[in-house]
């Protein structure tokens, strides 16, 4: 698990500590162009990029992508877990 952040070190540092996170956490992404590479919605009146998730899957293809438009609807990391252990128990 990574996950990327448009905010600047200091807050990013803020989320891990807050939320005790153990996994890569980047910061400091450029907000238009993330939004533009990610297709995530952006919005110019705050200047904010709405939460955008995906789960990858071993072979890199995306098994799942969330895009929010405000402030529901995010992935919620028991739906993820449950989802992962489905996969790994699934014939291939």
């Amino acid at each position: 698990m990574v996950a990327a952040s448009t905010d600047p070190l200091e807050k990013a540092k803020e989320t891990v500590s807050e939320h005790s996170l153990t996994f890569p956490l980047g910061y400091g992404l450029p907000l238009k162009e993330t939004a533009a590479a990610l297709g995530a919605f952006y919005e110019e009146r705050r200047n904010i990029l709405q939460s955008t998730g995906f789960v990858v899957s071993p072979d890199r293809t995306i098994v799942v992508s969330q895009y929010s438009s405000g402030p529901i609807g995010r992935l919620i990391w028991q739906d993820v877990l449950g989802l992962v252990q489905f996969y790994k128990k699934s014939p291939k």
